[in-house]
């Protein structure tokens, strides 16, 4: 199964029950992450890389992640994370 969300260019390739993929565009394309020198102790990426693993996990799992509200939770996810930078 592929889904396609309308933020972040996140598209995530699954079969439920099993294993996935999610590729998106948010740590390509922030400025933000580019601030720090050592990406294995970026906190940006550290907490964008957990709300994608979330994301992927809850498609697994059954979860609606097309629905606007999981969407606006993303959104609101997101936005948390690049004002705390």
């Amino acid at each position: 199964m592929i889904i396609k969300l309308p933020c972040y260019g996140i598209v995530v390739t699954f079969a439920p029950g099993e294993s996935g993929e999610l590729r998106s565009d948010l740590s390509k394309n922030s400025d933000e992450v580019e601030r720090f020198d050592q990406p294995t102790l970026n906190p940006t990426l550290s907490a964008i890389d957990g709300i994608e693993s979330m994301i992927l996990a809850h498609a697994i799992a059954g979860i609606d992640i097309e629905s606007p509200a999981y969407i606006e939770g993303i959104e609101t996810a997101v936005e948390a994370v690049a004002n705390h930078i």
